[in-house]
């Protein structure tokens, strides 16, 4: 049986991107499930902070904690649409339920974890950062994304690709993580010797497709042809901007493959796998370790689809990039100083 903690709501901006990539086990209103496992089954509970029919971040989410029900035998719950001001709420309550292990999909509930898991620590968390942070309850398991190192080969992509040297930023709130998505590629341009500019804007929101049409037709105007976005729903719009925009304009998108959004001017996607980084905190977790550090990498947990609309010589250059990133013969560095 699954069950509901709290509902899905932006149910109309999310149809726009229930595409071939989109999943979920067909519920209306983001159920929670209750299956798997028997009597001493791990139960695992989940805060998505938006709808898991997004085919985007909250739907990679709600695979891995599905994957986790088949891999661990684990019984499985979560919330969809959480705000950030009802998340203390929401995670005490699971913990009150008897959820052996609850995990928060989102930096933006870092604090409200760590406040709880600081006075369960028979509970096990697991809380998403873009850092690698101190002070961190012995009950907690940092996972963290690394959106700069994810950014990177796309600078060195986005400086061959284009044909103006005109390359655009497109995100949605001005979060240090974003910041560092920005640094990351500006450091890009720079290791390979790129003379292209580089324009970082935000829409003000992660999820608005029409701020994010209109602010992508404003950079297509201005001259920029190839334009990283780093946005969840809003990027529907961006890709419907570019469709309308001038031949030969090329966009990157984030988290999953978008590609049958704007075919003629896909470029490629920087892909998450939160299945892969869930079941290692499980087994070690399984194992007795109760809280540690876990941070995404090219070797594990983020890849880069296999670019389009280019020459085979940019794909194999930016292949060789990744690989050096998965290495560790490139380092990039982690600069959240806020663009001006």
């Amino acid at each position: 049986m699954r069950s509901a903690r709290l509902s899905a709501t932006a149910f109309g901006a999310a149809a726009l991107l229930t595409l071939t990539a989109c999943g979920g086990d067909g519920d209306d209103g983001g159920n929670g499930g209750a299956a798997g496992g028997g009597d001493d089954a791990t139960r695992i509970a989940a805060v998505f902070s938006g709808t898991t029919t997004d085919a985007d971040y909250n739907f990679l989410g709600l695979e891995a904690l599905e994957a986790a029900e088949d891999q661990h035998g684990a019984e499985i719950t979560y919330s969809e649409s959480v705000q950030v001001p009802d998340a203390e709420r929401v995670i005490r309550e699971y913990v009150a339920d008897g959820n052996d292990v609850v995990w928060t999909h989102g930096s933006q509930f870092y604090d409200a974890t760590v406040a709880v898991a600081a006075e369960n620590p028979d509970v096990v968390f697991i809380a998403e950062q873009d850092t690698e942070p101190e002070d961190v309850p012995e009950n907690v398991w940092v996972l963290d994304r690394n959106f700069h190192l994810a950014f990177y080969p796309l600078g060195v992509l986005a400086a061959a690709a284009s044909e103006s040297g005109q390359i655009a930023y497109l995100g949605g709130v001005t979060l240090p993580f974003s910041y560092s998505e920005v640094h990351a590629v500006e450091q890009a341009l720079e290791d390979s010797g790129s003379d292209a500019t580089l324009t970082p804007v935000w829409t003000g929101d992660f999820n608005d497709p029409t701020r994010a049409q209109q602010f992508t037709s404003q950079l297509l105007a201005a001259g920029n042809d190839v334009i990283l976005t780093s946005l969840n729903l809003g990027v529907v719009g961006a890709f419907e901007a570019v469709s309308d925009g001038p031949a030969g304009a090329l966009m990157t998108a984030k988290y999953t493959d978008k590609s049958n959004l704007a075919p003629e001017h896909y470029l490629t996607s920087v892909l998450y796998d939160f299945e892969v980084m869930l079941d290692e905190i499980l087994t070690s977790i399984e194992d007795g370790e109760t809280g540690g550090y876990l941070g995404m990498t090219y070797d594990q947990g983020i890849s880069l689809q296999t670019p389009q609309n280019v020459d085979q010589a940019v794909i194999d250059e930016v292949d060789a990039v990744v690989e050096q990133l998965a290495s560790g013969e490139i380092e990039v560095e982690r600069d959240t100083t806020p663009v001006e």
